[in-house]
């Protein structure tokens, strides 16, 4: 063998290449559509739970609460307006505004004081009642029933309603006030204004000046009666005395409400309490008068104000202390949701400052005629 032969030094193998490495491939950034059905779903869920917590707690409490839902549908909720720590009560009922039917908060108000009475009737706490009356007046119908409401209530659950006069109780806000045991007027309330009227518009002239021609086929003489769009000789005298004894009939009816409700009151009363002075029927004539003339008309028993009535109220219920409550229409969830139902592209209010009475063609009113337009 030769031993001559160099050393055998094999050649190392190149080293191997690291693989490459292997970037994941970054999420797609969430769209800002998907984000935004996320956060709908979200609001909606947490409106719906709320909704199911207020229900669940409005179905609890009618195991607990009488005479929380009346015949109106409407849901009352008490609220403590004078908190006297006292287990007796007076319950405040407000009228405010035109009484009418149907109202802007889209309620019957004839039917919300029912409800209100029939609740304060169903609590053996409530001792009194003071209907705080700022109303020109409104609709003969519910005034009506507001009026037949305050009478029997007091009747049947001897408890004395105290009305308690603002700046305005005339008309339609004095017939709902005569059933009651006491009224206190301040010495410059508008009152009064005994009477009824029926408004509205006759548009002949306009229609003959633009060539406007009406077509009326009717299957009676009168069935027109009150049509705005006929001329004043097409009226037969026959519907004018009709209208006019509606009116009288309607006349006549508010004042044996007012004659009966203030000798009632004037009988239980006593000489605390004031008479109608013997001419009264005189000033019925559609006359609105101060509080102090109301006085001494006997219209009212009192001049003062709401704290005025409130005492009344005690000293006619025997009371030292009470607390004063009021029952409040109570709206859930469900009441919002129906109110963004509810739209009306063609409405357009404009603010004239002043709230004019939405009068309707053919209703009676008893309405004081400073509100007339």
């Amino acid at each position: 063998m030769d031993t001559n032969l160099p050393p055998y030094n094999p050649t190392p193998p190149p080293p191997l290449a690291p693989p490459p490495l292997i970037t994941p491939p970054r999420p797609a950034p969430a769209s800002k559509k998907g984000r935004g059905w996320m956060v709908v779903a979200l609001v909606l869920l947490v409106l719906l739970g709320f909704s199911a917590l207020l229900n669940l707690g409005n179905f609890a409490s009618s195991f607990t609460t009488v005479g929380h839902e009346r015949l109106g549908g409407l849901k009352l909720e008490e609220v403590i307006i004078e908190d006297n720590d006292a287990h007796d009560k007076i319950a405040v009922i407000r009228v405010e505004g035109i009484i009418a039917s149907q109202t802007d908060n889209g309620y019957d108000l004839a039917q919300l004081i029912q409800d209100q009475l029939a609740r304060a009737a169903d609590d053996k706490h409530v001792r009194a009642v003071v209907l705080k009356v700022n109303s020109p007046g409104g609709e003969v119908l519910a005034s009506d029933e507001i009026y037949k409401a305050l009478a029997n209530f007091q009747t049947d659950n001897e408890i004395p309603v105290v009305c308690s006069m603002g700046s305005l109780a005339a008309s339609g806000g004095y017939y709902i006030a005569a059933p009651c045991r006491w009224i206190v007027a301040n010495e410059l309330t508008i009152t009064g204004s005994i009477g009824v009227i029926m408004h509205g518009y006759n548009y002949r002239g306009l229609m003959d000046k633009v060539g406007l021609r009406r077509e009326v086929y009717k299957s009676g003489k009168f069935k027109d009666m009150l049509s705005p769009d006929r001329s004043v000789d097409e009226v037969p005298p026959e519907e004018r005395k009709m209208v006019q004894d509606l009116i009288d009939e309607t006349y006549g009816k508010f004042k044996s409400i007012v004659a009966e409700g203030r000798a009632a009151a004037h009988k239980l009363n006593g000489k605390e309490g004031k008479a109608l002075i013997s001419d009264w029927e005189t000033y019925a004539d559609g006359r609105v008068v101060s509080g102090k003339e109301a006085l001494r008309l006997g219209l009212v028993d009192e001049l003062g104000n709401f704290d005025t009535a409130v005492e009344k109220a005690f000293e006619l219920a025997g009371l030292e202390t009470a607390n004063l409550i009021e029952y409040e229409p109570r709206h859930d969830l469900a009441d919002l949701f129906r109110l963004f139902g509810k739209s009306d592209a063609r409405a357009i209010k404009v603010d004239l400052g002043l709230e004019l009475p939405k009068l309707q063609a053919g209703y009676l009113y008893f309405l004081a005629p400073t509100f007339i337009r």
